[in-house]
C-alpha cells in the first residue's frame, strides 16, 4: 500500500511539474487537479504547442467548399493544383471551391475518383502550392498525431490526439457497389433466392421481386455468394449489371444499375453510435487503416494526418464514433494519388459484399 502511495505521489508531482502552472492556478483549482482552460485540450496555449505542425496544415491542407461551407478537407498531392479528399463527402456539393492557405480557388475539376478507398482527385488552377513531407516509417500504437479541428476563413486549428489501434482493414473488403437486394442460397435450383428487394435500389428500378432467382450474371453462372461478389468486385456505382432470373417458371432477362452501397444499406447501429452524434456516411469497407482517438467531426475528415514533426502520415477518412476516426496510412495513400493522376488508369473496382453466409445484401 505505502509502495503505491509512493508511485501516485511521484506522478502527480511529475505531472505538476511537467504543466508547470502551479503558481498561477487557484488554491481552488490546486486541489482538484483542475487547469485553466487555455491550457486545456484546445486552450490557446496547447495551440501554441502545437504552432510549427499547425503551420503546415496551413501551407499544404485544403479546405473543401459547398458556397460558403467547409465541408471536408484535402491533401495536396502536387505544387500545381492536384489535391486528394474524401469521395462521399463531396458527392452532393453544389458550388464546389477549395483553399488552400489563403488563396480561395472556385474554379474545381473532379478528376477522377477510386470507390474502394472513398477517394477523389481534385484540380485546381494553382501553381507553387507546397506539399506535405511524406513520414519514412508508419508509426505505431500510441503515437502522437495532429490534424486540422476547425477553421476560419484565414487559419487552420489543430486537433491533437493519439493512433489508438492497430493497422488493419475494417468492413472484411466488401464490395462497395450493390443491387440493392438481400440473398439466400436456394437449395432447389442452385441459385441465389431474393428475399427483400430495397428502395431506391438498382433492383427495385429493374423490376426485381422477392422470390425471383439469379441464375447469371454478365453471362457467368451465380451458384453462391462468392460468384456473384467476385462480378460485383470489378464494378463501379453506376455501371449496369446483366442478370438472368426466374420468377416461377419463367426466365427473364434484367439490366441493373449498380449504386454505392451507403447509399441503399445504413450500416448497423451500436450503443456507442447511439452516442457519438453523426458519423461519416461511409465509415467502414476500407482496405486498410490506421485509427486515433481525434475528435474530429464529420466534415474534419479528408485532411492530412500529421506526426510531431509535421510529416505526413495518411489521410482522415472517416469519423466512425465518437472515439474512432479512421485515417488511409501514408504507404496506401500515395499509391492511391499515383493511380488516380496516372489518366490510363482510371478509377479503380471494388472487393466483395457483406452479410452472413445464408442471407447476404447485394
Amino acid at each position: 500500500m505505502k509502495r503505491w502511495k509512493s508511485k501516485w505521489n511521484w506522478v502527480r508531482s511529475s505531472l505538476l511539474s511537467l504543466v508547470g502552472f502551479s503558481a498561477s492556478l487557484s488554491s481552488a483549482q490546486q486541489q482538484f487537479g483542475q487547469l485553466e482552460g487555455e491550457f486545456r485540450l484546445n486552450g490557446k496555449e496547447t495551440w501554441k504547442a502545437f504552432e510549427p505542425v499547425r503551420e503546415v496544415l496551413q501551407a499544404s491542407s485544403a479546405v473543401i467548399y459547398d458556397g460558403w461551407r467547409s465541408v471536408a478537407y484535402g491533401v495536396v498531392a502536387s505544387a500545381d493544383g492536384y489535391l486528394v479528399t474524401k469521395a462521399s463527402e463531396i458527392d452532393k456539393v453544389e458550388e464546389l471551391s477549395v483553399r488552400v492557405d489563403r488563396k480561395h480557388f472556385k474554379k474545381v475539376e473532379v478528376v477522377a475518383t477510386t470507390v474502394e478507398w472513398d477517394v477523389v482527385l481534385l484540380k485546381v488552377e494553382g501553381e507553387d502550392l507546397p506539399l506535405v513531407e511524406w513520414a519514412e516509417a508508419e508509426p505505431g500504437h500510441g503515437t502522437w498525431v495532429v490534424s486540422n479541428g476547425s477553421t476560419t476563413r484565414r487559419d487552420r486549428r489543430v486537433r491533437v490526439g493519439i493512433i489508438s489501434a492497430n493497422a488493419r482493414q475494417v468492413g472484411g473488403g466488401r464490395a462497395p457497389v450493390v443491387l440493392g437486394v438481400t440473398l439466400k442460397i436456394n437449395d432447389e435450383s442452385g441459385g441465389l433466392s431474393i428475399g427483400k428487394v430495397h428502395k431506391d435500389s438498382g433492383a427495385s428500378e429493374a423490376g426485381l421481386e422477392p422470390g425471383d432467382i439469379i441464375l447469371e450474371a454478365d453471362g457467368i453462372q451465380v451458384k453462391s455468394m462468392e460468384d456473384l461478389q467476385e462480378i460485383l468486385g470489378k464494378k463501379e456505382p453506376g455501371d449496369r449489371l446483366k442478370l438472368r432470373t426466374r420468377r416461377a417458371d419463367e426466365e427473364q432477362e434484367r439490366e441493373v444499375e449498380l449504386k454505392k452501397r451507403e447509399s441503399i444499406f445504413e450500416e448497423e447501429k451500436t450503443r456507442n453510435d447511439a452516442m457519438s452524434g453523426r458519423v461519416s456516411q461511409r465509415r467502414s469497407n476500407f482496405p486498410r487503416v490506421l485509427q486515433t482517438d481525434l475528435p474530429l467531426s464529420v466534415r474534419s475528415v479528408g485532411g492530412p494526418l500529421l506526426d510531431l514533426e509535421g510529416k505526413c502520415i495518411g489521410m482522415n477518412i472517416a469519423r466512425a464514433n465518437r472515439c474512432e476516426t479512421f485515417a488511409i496510412p501514408a504507404k496506401e495513400l500515395r499509391e492511391i494519388i499515383k493511380d488516380l493522376m496516372n489518366p490510363a488508369q482510371g478509377a479503380e473496382g471494388a472487393d466483395e459484399e457483406e452479410g452472413s453466409e445464408d442471407s447476404k445484401e447485394e
